[in-house]
């Protein structure tokens, strides 16, 4: 097992309730250990996002500038999407 540190932190009381209910509930062995879970999902969440970044974003923005024709005007995406949801307002009801 690799070296430990010992950290004091100050918690909102929703989050220190919902810490407690896992251990409590077995999820967890420890308070510590819901934080060591919560930081690996936070991590993994970063080098998702960084990977993203760097190879889809940066990919299309690459194209975009190569050719600028390929942009939509604002105008006609939001339209789209204000048609797109509308129609689902309608479906739903």
């Amino acid at each position: 097992m690799s070296a430990t540190a010992k950290r004091t932190f100050s918690l909102p009381s929703e989050q220190a309730a919902y810490i407690d209910e896992l251990v409590h509930e077995g999820t967890y062995a420890s308070a510590s250990e819901v934080v060591r879970a919560g930081l690996r999902a936070l991590k993994d969440r970063d080098a998702a996002v960084e990977k993203w970044l760097r190879e889809d974003v940066a990919e299309t923005y690459d194209a975009m500038r190569r050719d600028p024709e390929r942009a939509l005007p604002a105008s006609q995406v939001f339209d789209e999407l204000r048609a797109r949801h509308t129609s689902r307002l309608k479906d739903r009801s």
